[in-house]
């Protein structure tokens, strides 16, 4: 039994290595000076880098990426934010099940999904275009909206929206007052994963986009032309830099928020108490 540690330990080491390797390969060809993804490495270049901003297909597809990111973390929240409220505070006929069939996105695989609302779509004749792409993120993205502020609409002391009706507050103004400034870490980070989500997501984009594509999508192209990989590895390693970025944010937001209801709850254990 002494030697488990240290086995688990060895498993553990040589998985993260099989799992991040690939993405240490990143900067390493995405500054070398040579058309060829192969070592030898040539010597230090930012070619690579400037050479995307020429790309005016590129700017595009940044363009129609950032325009889905954004649409579809505000819609998502907003969604997960009715979800959660109604989830915490509320009884309803029904509970488990329809919170059930909210979060079944993230256990179905994408492909399927992806498939089934291209048929739906083209059955109601529906044109493909960014906004059909927005559709399957936000379908994707809520389940995680759902998760993150389901926490934080627990964790809030009850107590402090009840001390606000009793002072002659109505429900609208108690949620947009006392509720949502609480839950406001919650909804952060629940804006940056959403974003960070659909900003990365390839295959829902694949089957939805139309002659706009996104990021993800302009990226899998490039990749049957040789000549253009150097650039997609200078492209993956800033797509790989700003998910980083949102998603350290993202955990920062969830945890203060999380901190905040833990210290509301000591607070309001400590005035009963005295």
């Amino acid at each position: 039994m002494r030697g488990a540690p240290r086995t688990f330990t060895i498993f553990v080491g040589l998985y993260l290595v099989f799992l991040y390797a690939p993405v240490l390969l990143l900067p390493i060809f995405a500054f070398n000076d040579s058309a060829i993804i192969a070592f030898p490495l040539r010597g230090f270049t930012l070619d690579w880098f400037i050479g995307l901003a020429s790309e005016t297909t590129l700017i595009v597809s940044v363009q129609n990426s950032l325009l889905v990111a954004i649409v579809a973390a505000v819609l998502s929240t907003c969604l997960g934010v009715l979800a959660s409220r109604a989830s915490a505070r509320f009884d309803y006929p029904g509970k488990k099940p329809i919170m059930s069939f909210l979060m079944l996105p993230l256990v179905l695989p994408e492909i399927i999904v992806g498939v089934s609302l291209l048929i739906v779509l083209v059955q109601l004749g529906v044109s493909l275009n960014v906004w059909t792409v927005i559709l399957g993120h936000v379908l994707i993205c809520m389940p995680f909206s759902i998760a993150i502020l389901l926490s934080a609409f627990n964790n809030m002391d009850r107590n402090l929206e009840e001390a606000s009706l009793d002072l002659g507050a109505n429900r609208r103004e108690t949620f947009f007052k006392i509720i949502l400034p609480l839950v406001m870490p919650g909804i952060i980070s629940s804006l940056l994963i959403s974003f960070t989500i659909s900003l990365d997501e390839f295959i829902i984009a694949f089957f939805l986009t139309g002659t706009d594509t996104t990021l993800p999508v302009y990226i899998w192209s490039q990749l049957r032309f040789p000549s253009k990989l150097p650039g997609v590895m200078a492209l993956g390693f800033i797509m790989l830099i700003l998910s980083l970025i949102l998603l350290t944010a993202g955990e920062y937001f969830r945890k203060k928020s999380a901190r905040l209801a833990s210290t509301e709850t000591t607070l309001n254990k400590d005035a009963d108490h005295g």
